[in-house]
């Protein structure tokens, strides 16, 4: 476990202490703050994941920038993976 994070480290993959789901990263492929949502390039390959404003972890304007390392889990939207509880890192 990483003390600072309070997560398990497996591989590439994080799993976070509390809920015990898998955290994934990777980097901001774009983000639109005016509309409110982007997609995340994931570590490893994968398809991208959408993001929406309001999963984005923090206080104050909830927003990413192109190219910026996050943490997130993914779950499932309506038309298909979809990042949650998103964490700058």
């Amino acid at each position: 476990m990483d003390p600072e994070t309070g997560m398990f480290v497996r591989g590439t993959r994080l799993t976070d202490e509390k809920t015990g789901k898998s955290m994934a990263q990777g980097s901001v492929k774009w983000f639109n703050g005016e509309k409110g949502f982007g997609f995340i390039a994931q570590d490893g390959g994968g398809p991208d994941v959408f993001v929406h404003y309001s999963e984005i972890q923090g206080n104050g304007f909830k927003s990413l920038d192109e190219g910026q390392r996050v943490e997130f889990e993914i779950g499932q939207g309506q038309k298909g993976p979809q990042a949650q509880r998103v964490v700058a890192i």
